[in-house]
């Protein structure tokens, strides 16, 4: 929504890794330096390590989209909690070789001829494998096994590892991985956006979509963005999102700071409330009769039942602001007796108090239900945005 209104030719803030908005901040460079002459070496172990959304995703896709396909035959894995049998497996499908069965003496075997035939045809082999977190240390050690592959004296596979913090932790600590520490060959650990690299991280994003200024920011508002987001690309992604499309609801031409804290407002409720839910489900008894669970929307934090009651509110709250109309309109007639005389100093005095009582309600609920609104209506146009399946909605 927010990019017809701006004028923007795409989404600049989208949470799905894309290579077409890589920005180099100083430790992103320093990555990529170490992915070269990880990559140069041709052999062991690279491991990029950071926190959620800190960018270990879209460097790989930028480093993909700078490989020589040619002279690399890249496969990737994205991890659950796999063990050393099922880890086999799924690096050969990654690789793209059907193996039978589940037998892990037969992936080996057709993991092992394909890095052959690619070695011979002039191709390096690379897996990358992220949220290595996950893996179970049978599978992290069959990892190094297949470090072992050779063709003559020439390693036939290499291997970048991404994970957040607690991978580099148990990397470093772990009595059962001395034998895979000796293999790396290059590690680094990506650190959060500094707040000018926040400043100049949003700008470049805008400009890969035509943004001309518009909107605008208001001073300080991205200092205070940095601050909220602690310099991390993905949550700085999710308030952005937010922060343009409330400025579309509202038609704004400058984001302000004032709207800053209700987004991040906003989103602070949904975290609790999503945490709640979460709390309610673990203790609720099962029930054969209960219906399934609601789909969420929002980024999984909004039950679809819970914007329906939320509409019920504004309604509600529609009500009470006719009522206090009502009350608006008795003060006002207040000022004049029965008869239409003008009432004396003293009752005159009661009635403005009596006028100014109502309008400073009637402010607050039309606050209110203002809020309200605004919060309903951004959940349902995230909703709809993000499942292309529902544009018709």
């Amino acid at each position: 929504m927010y990019e017809q209104f701006y004028g923007f030719s795409g989404r600049p803030f989208q949470l799905t890794p894309d290579p077409q908005f890589y920005f180099e901040s100083v430790s992103h460079k320093k990555a990529m330096s170490y992915l070269g002459y990880g990559l140069a070496q041709g052999e062991g172990f690279i491991v990029i390590t950071g926190e959620v959304g800190a960018g270990k995703s879209t460097l790989v896709a930028h480093l993909m989209e700078r490989i020589d396909r040619h002279a690399l035959t890249a496969a990737q894995v994205v991890t659950s909690a796999l063990d050393g049998a099922e880890i086999v497996h799924v690096v050969a499908q990654a690789f793209g070789l059907h193996v039978e069965g589940h037998d892990k003496a037969g992936a080996l075997g057709a993991i092992e001829r394909f890095l052959q035939d690619e070695a011979r045809a002039g191709r390096r082999c690379l897996l990358v494998v992220d949220e290595c977190q996950n893996l179970d240390l049978t599978a992290l050690e069959e990892l190094r096994m297949l470090s072992n592959f050779q063709l003559g004296a020439h390693p036939l596979l290499q291997s970048l590892l991404l994970g957040q913090p607690e991978f580099r932790r148990t990397l470093a600590h772990h009595p059962g991985l001395e034998q895979l520490r000796q293999r790396i060959i290059a590690s680094h650990h990506l650190e959060a956006l500094d707040a000018g690299e926040v400043e100049h991280y949003v700008r470049h994003r805008l400009g890969h979509v035509g943004w001309d200024n518009r909107p605008l920011f208001d001073a300080g508002l991205l200092d205070a963005l940095y601050h909220h987001t602690g310099g991390i690309p993905r949550r700085v992604n999710q308030v952005m999102n937010r922060l343009l499309l409330l400025g579309a609801i509202e038609e704004r031409d400058t984001l302000s700071l004032a709207m800053l804290d209700d987004v991040i407002a906003e989103m602070t409720a949904d975290q609790n409330r999503g945490a709640r839910g979460q709390s309610d489900l673990r203790t609720a008894p099962a029930a054969a009769s209960e219906p399934s669970p609601a789909p969420l929307v929002a980024q999984g934090s909004l039950p679809a039942t819970e914007v329906a009651a939320l509409l019920a509110e504004r309604d509600a709250r529609t009500a009470e602001l006719e009522s206090a109309i009502s009350e608006l309109q008795a003060a006002g007639m207040g000022q004049h007796g029965a008869n239409g005389e003008a009432l004396s100093p003293e009752e005159a005095r009661i009635a403005e108090a009596r006028l100014a009582a109502a309008l400073e309600r009637i402010e607050a609920r039309l606050e209110e239900q203002e809020q309200s609104f605004r919060h309903v209506l951004t959940m349902l146009i995230e909703w709809l945005e993000e499942d292309p399946s529902r544009e018709a909605a």
